[in-house]
């Protein structure tokens, strides 16, 4: 499978080592709004053909899947443009900036049969399914909450203080606890309820969001941009807990009983650099005809997006 990258900034650059170190994909093309800037990326990650326009990129024949890595206010209009040119497409988290445009390009999708996926790296990872596992286990009796907290003090990073570019600690980052709630508990959700503390730009700088569930079931989701945050998650239980390290990349697991004495601890399987299993849920997808991932399925991207949109509201 041949994979087109589209931006060239930070997380592009995590995609494009990624992509180096698997078998069965190849980075083949990169592309930039500066022609320099593409041309430095590719040489640095022996990707063969560097464009200076994004629509060189959607017209390249040969690539299979382009992967968007640029900022969420233009995320919609890129993932059509490629559809558009016959292309599949991952794009990065928040996918859209609203319910409404992901409901647009998932529509386009299924239009032309190509794949529509989120690179949200967390639904793709081994260790989601092992918490999962030992939940179902009954190590900790009845589930009754789960917390996840996220924040990184990346606030003077220029476009998360723009509205108008998608910023702001939700979007960003926020994404990550809401998409830990709704892996872990589901998504009926009877209520939410949320505090946003405001940034200047018109952006939030952090936020607490409450799920009440159907069953009875509550999250309370932590987030911010300004401060480093200890990224866990936790899942609470009659008979005991289980401590998630780093809601962002999993680094291992333990479960406790009602007295904190450890009973399990479960480590983290080796990984490249985590991208890996996106793509390779892609490249699957791709060779059957799929236009969606098992582990992010679209119904799951727009309950997300009206999710927070909920919450901006």
């Amino acid at each position: 499978m041949n994979v087109g990258i589209l931006g060239a900034g930070n997380i592009a650059n995590m995609m494009a080592a990624t992509l180096t170190m698997m078998k069965n994909v190849n980075a083949k093309a990169v592309a930039a709004r500066d022609v320099s800037r593409a041309k430095a990326f590719a040489e640095k990650y022996n990707i063969s053909r560097a464009y200076g326009s994004y629509e060189e990129l959607y017209a390249d024949a040969d690539i299979d899947l382009i992967y968007i890595a640029t900022t969420i206010a233009h995320h919609a209009e890129q993932m059509k443009a490629a559809l558009l040119h016959g292309k599949n497409v991952l794009c990065e988290k928040a996918f859209t900036l609203n319910a409404a445009e992901a409901r647009e390009v998932i529509a386009l999708g299924k239009e032309k049969k190509l794949l529509v996926a989120e690179a949200i790296w967390t639904r793709y990872m081994p260790m989601r399914k092992t918490l999962d596992r030992i939940i179902s286990e009954g190590k900790i009796g009845q589930v009754r909450a789960l917390s996840a907290n996220l924040a990184y003090p990346v606030h003077t990073i220029e476009r998360l203080s723009s509205k108008e570019l998608g910023g702001g600690a939700l979007l960003d980052i926020g994404v990550y606890p809401v998409n830990f709630a709704l892996m872990h508990f589901g998504d009926k959700i009877q209520k939410i309820e949320s505090s946003i503390f405001p940034y200047p730009g018109g952006v939030d700088a952090m936020g607490n969001v409450t799920f009440t569930y159907n069953d009875g079931k509550a999250a309370f989701l932590h987030f911010g941009m300004t401060y480093r945050s200890d990224r866990r998650g936790f899942i609470f239980g009659d008979k005991g807990y289980i401590e998630f390290l780093n809601i962002n990349n999993c680094q291992g697991i333990r479960v406790y009983d009602t007295d904190d004495k450890l009973l399990t601890s479960v480590e983290t399987p080796p990984q490249l650099t985590g991208f890996e299993y996106q793509v390779e849920s892609c490249r699957k997808a791709i060779e059957a005809g799929a236009v969606e991932c098992p582990e992010m399925p679209h119904h799951d991207i727009i309950t997300v997006m009206e999710i927070l949109d909920s919450i901006r509201r």
